[in-house]
C-alpha cells in the first residue's frame, strides 16, 4: 500500500526526467548535426571507400599498423577479428574512404609483402552507390515509423494514449542514437537496420500496457499497470539477456552482429525507461482524468 500511495502521489513528477532527457537529446543531436552535417558517423559501407581484410600468418600489431598508416592515410579504422574459441587473431580489417590504389600500397609497405587473393580480400564501394543506399535505408526507417504510428492510432483511436506510445518509441530511437554517437560508433548499413528493428522492440510493451489499461475494466488502474509491468519486464529482460549473450559471443569476430546487438541493447534499456516512466505516467494521468469526469475513478 505504501508503494502504491507514493506512486499515486508522485507519478506526475516522474515525467520531469523524460522531458529533461528528451530536451537534452534533441539539443545534442542538433549540435551533432551542425558539426557533422548528418545524424550519425557513417562507416565505409555508407560513405564509400575501401575495405581490405588481411589474413596474416603471424599476428599484426594493431598499434604499430595504425601508427604507420597515419603517415600516409588520414582517415581510416583498424579492427581485429579473433577466433571465438582460442582468441587467436584470424584477420585484420582496415577501412578507409581512400581508394584501393592509396590504401593497398601503404599496407604492403608496412607488411613487407604483396597482398593477393590468398592472403587478403579487397572491397571498394563507390560514394554515389553508398549515399543512395544510405538514403534508401533512412526512407525505410521513416516509412516504418509512419506506418507504426498509423497502426497505433487505428488500434486505440484516442489521441493521448496513441501519442504516448509513439512518443515513447521516438524517444527510444533518439536516445539510443545519442548514446551511439557519444560512443563514437561508425554506423554501418547493419546499424541502420538495427534502428529499424528497434521500432518493433520499442512498441510491443507500450501496446501491451496501453491495451490492458484502456480495455480491461475488472481491476483497478494500478493493478493493471503493475500486472503489465511484470509481463513487460519479463519480455524485455529476456530480450536483454539473449542480446547480451549474442553481443559477447560475436564481439570478437563479427562487426556486423556486434553493432546490431549493441544498438538493440542500448535501445532496450531506454525502452524500459520510456515505457514504464514516460508512457505509463501519461497513460495513468489520462485515464484518471477521464474516470474522474465520468465518476468512475478508483485506485
Amino acid at each position: 500500500m505504501a508503494i502504491t500511495e507514493t506512486y499515486n502521489k508522485y507519478y506526475k513528477l516522474l515525467l520531469i526526467l523524460p522531458i529533461v532527457l528528451l530536451i537534452f537529446s534533441l539539443g545534442y543531436m542538433y549540435n551533432f548535426y551542425q558539426q557533422n552535417n548528418d545524424f550519425i558517423k557513417k562507416d565505409v559501407s555508407l560513405t564509400g571507400g575501401t575495405t581490405i581484410t588481411i589474413y596474416p600468418q603471424n599476428p599484426i600489431d594493431l598499434d604499430n599498423l595504425k601508427s604507420e598508416l597515419s603517415k600516409t592515410i588520414t582517415d581510416f579504422s583498424v579492427r581485429e577479428i579473433s577466433s571465438i574459441t582460442s582468441g587467436k587473431q584470424e584477420a585484420v580489417v582496415i577501412e578507409s574512404p581512400a581508394s584501393v590504389d592509396e590504401l593497398k600500397p601503404a599496407l604492403e609497405k608496412y607488411l613487407g609483402y604483396s597482398l593477393d587473393t590468398k592472403n587478403s580480400s579487397i572491397e571498394f564501394t563507390g560514394a554515389f552507390l553508398s549515399e543512395n543506399f544510405y538514403n534508401q535505408l533512412l526512407r525505410a526507417i521513416a516509412l516504418a515509423f509512419i506506418l507504426m504510428s498509423l497502426v497505433v492510432f487505428v488500434l486505440f483511436r484516442t489521441f493521448v494514449p496513441s501519442f504516448a506510445v509513439i512518443l515513447s518509441a521516438f524517444a527510444d530511437i533518439l536516445m539510443t542514437l545519442v548514446v551511439v554517437n557519444m560512443l563514437g560508433v561508425n554506423v554501418s548499413s547493419a546499424g541502420i537496420v538495427a534502428f529499424l528493428m528497434l521500432i518493433g522492440y520499442s512498441v510491443d510493451t507500450d501496446i501491451m500496457l496501453t491495451t490492458r489499461c484502456l480495455k480491461q475494466k475488472e481491476n483497478s488502474l494500478n493493478h493493471r499497470i503493475f500486472a503489465s509491468f511484470k509481463t513487460g519486464m519479463t519480455m524485455t529482460l529476456t530480450s536483454i539477456v539473449a542480446i547480451s549473450v549474442g553481443l559477447i559471443l560475436t564481439a570478437s569476430f563479427s562487426e556486423v552482429l556486434k553493432q546490431i546487438f549493441l544498438i538493440l541493447l542500448i535501445g532496450l534499456f531506454f525502452d524500459i525507461f520510456n515505457t514504464w516512466v514516460t508512457n505509463t505516467s501519461i497513460l495513468k494521468w489520462y485515464i484518471e482524468h477521464k474516470e474522474k469526469k465520468s465518476g468512475e475513478h478508483k485506485q
